[in-house]
């Protein structure tokens, strides 16, 4: 691991109790770290995962750092206090988004069990930036192996669709904030979350699979 620090941060008001992953969306590492570590952007994160694996971590654990903005997860509104941020370098849907490389998904994953297992975060509260903001962003995306995470018992599994509980639009946003979306944007917490859990089509439409998986992500026994 890389050590180089960002003068961005704070004191926790909370302890961790999550993981969030973005994408870094600018053309490469070096400009990504530039702005992480520069006192006049006032942003931040804990780690940042390079293309071949290599990590940087710019803020201690300890610390707070400035990476989730204005966002909202299963109650949370200072998830910067609550959370551990990983930037994962991809230059994001404005620079042209790619997948990211095994390598480095092998170090996220890595990462990311190691923090689970300090801090006993459940599956349920890895989420990505768009999951806790997504009127403003995108990040990981589409493309973010997800799967793999659930797989290693570091996410929420992305399962197969249940029966169709036929709930209304309204219904089905109800739904959604209790798993744990901001839903004050509805067409917005609605892309978030196919993105996540059913990225070949994340159009906003909420449909009979829509809610089949979101039923069964509130309700695995079913």
């Amino acid at each position: 691991m890389i050590e180089r620090a960002s003068p961005n941060f704070n004191d926790r008001l909370a302890p961790v109790s999550m993981v969030v992953c973005h994408y870094t969306g600018m053309p490469d590492a070096a400009s990504a770290l530039d702005r992480l570590t520069d006192p006049a952007a006032q942003v931040s994160a804990h780690y940042v995962v390079a293309e071949d694996g290599t990590v940087v971590r710019l803020v201690d654990e300890a610390k707070r750092a400035w990476h989730a903005g204005k966002s909202y997860w299963r109650g949370v509104t200072d998830v910067n206090s609550a959370s551990v941020g990983i930037e994962i370098v991809n230059p994001g849907h404005e620079f042209g988004y790619v997948p990211f490389p095994e390598a480095q998904m092998a170090a996220v994953e890595a990462l990311v069990r190691g923090i689970v297992g300090r801090y006993g975060v459940a599956p349920g509260n890895v989420v990505g930036h768009s999951d806790i903001a997504p009127a403003r962003k995108d990040d990981p995306g589409e493309l973010f192996d997800w799967p793999r995470l659930a797989r290693a018992g570091l996410a929420d599994l992305v399962p197969a669709a249940g029966a169709d509980p036929g709930w209304t639009d309204a219904g089905f946003l109800t739904a959604l904030n209790r798993y744990g979306y901001d839903v004050s944007d509805g067409q917005a917490a609605v892309v978030a979350f196919q993105r996540h859990f059913r990225p070949r089509d994340f159009s906003g439409t909420i449909d009979a699979e829509t809610r089949g998986v979101l039923l069964r992500l509130l309700r695995p026994d079913l």
